[in-house]
């Protein structure tokens, strides 16, 4: 499988690195670990001219992040202060900030006691303190993002309030993105209530004038579906000229994903967004040790299974590389797997512009 296309495509030496524009799509952990990646590539215009050669650059980064989140602290924000869910978009600030700042230490410190204050982190209650000054959640997460100087822009979804609703395979619905994590059943489909909520002018914008976009890693149906069901952004996907690509989880997730393969996941996503999505999947091929295949196996989990001949009769190219890391958990190697989405894009855009 190296040898395909795509594993040659990654592993092409270009003589001048494109400047990319990128938009990272998801939610969760999975998103703002990725971000660290990405964000080692971002280069001033200024800087742009005197990069070195062969390096990937990006000239302009966005993040498009989910915000139905309803459990613990910004669950309880979002029911105190009829506001949108900080927990995912504060970590995607951090991500994108100087990590040795003393301010995002600060938003990601979390009280541990304290009448009311207890299980907040502090970069939530920053953005609730914000969002209330400004009455406007995107507003504050632009002000948070200038404040942390981050190296990109950060988009909700959607600026309405949304609850996650879910259809199972036995008929039932659940409704509460708490709820469905904590469901046993699975999940046929997913609804967005309401159902025609609009993204960001900025959002289809950045997706228009990407050059690569990113799904993934994350939770398939509470991190990364929920994004496609937005009105519009599937659709700007497929019409944007961007390369598409999918990061596909290491492991499979209970009451997400177990029994799932990679072609299963994109087709859940090709699914709900109703439309082809993506040109490649950027695959983990390491083997898990022992003793992480047996922590998972305690919740059904294990590692996902790279079905290369259903991912290419949907038309994706498998890109393999080695992206596991164990850290007491299973974590992407996000170094590694951003410098090999973005050759990637280097590469497609090299091709296009002979």
């Amino acid at each position: 499988m190296e040898t395909n296309q795509a594993g040659y495509a990654t592993r092409e030496k270009t003589a001048r690195a494109a400047d990319l524009r990128v938009v990272a799509i998801g939610g969760g952990t999975g998103l703002s670990t990725l971000l660290k990646g990405l964000k080692r590539f971002v280069t001033p215009p200024a800087e742009i001219s005197a990069s070195r050669l062969g390096v990937p650059v990006i000239r302009d980064l966005s993040a498009v992040v989910t915000v139905s989140d309803d459990g613990g602290s910004s669950g309880r924000l979002r029911k105190e202060f009829n506001m949108l869910p900080p927990g995912d978009i504060r970590n995607c600030i951090v991500a994108l900030s100087e990590d040795e700042a003393l301010l995002s230490k600060l938003f990601r410190h979390r009280f541990d006691k304290g009448s009311g204050l207890e299980g907040h982190s502090f970069g939530n209650l920053f953005l609730a303190a914000l969002t209330s000054l400004t009455s406007d959640f995107s507003e504050a997460v632009r002000l948070s993002s200038e404040i942390l100087l981050t190296r990109g822009h950060i988009y909700p979804a959607t600026t309405s309030n949304i609850e996650l609703e879910a259809l199972m395979e036995d008929g039932t619905r659940v409704r509460g993105e708490t709820k469905i994590t904590a469901s046993k059943g699975r999940i046929r489909e997913l609804f967005l209530v309401p159902p025609d909520v609009q993204p960001m002018p900025q959002t289809l914008e950045a997706i228009a004038n990407a050059d690569l976009i990113t799904i993934g890693p994350g939770s398939l149906f509470t991190s990364l579906i929920p994004n496609l069901l937005v009105k519009g952004i599937a659709q700007a996907i497929v019409e944007s000229k961007a390369t598409k690509v999918y990061i596909c989880n290491l492991m499979t997730q209970a009451n997400e994903s177990l029994g799932l393969t990679a072609a299963d996941h994109i087709r859940a996503l090709n699914s709900h967004a109703q439309r082809q999505i993506f040109d490649y999947a950027l695959l983990n091929r390491a083997p898990a040790s022992e003793e992480m295949r047996a922590k998972y196996a305690t919740e059904g989990a294990c590692q996902i299974l790279n079905d290369l001949d259903a991912i290419e009769a949907m038309g994706v190219i498998p890109v393999l590389g080695d992206y596991l890391e164990e850290a007491g958990v299973a974590r992407h190697n996000f170094t590694q797997a951003a410098h090999d989405v973005l050759e990637l894009a280097t590469q497609v855009a090299a091709r296009q512009s002979h």
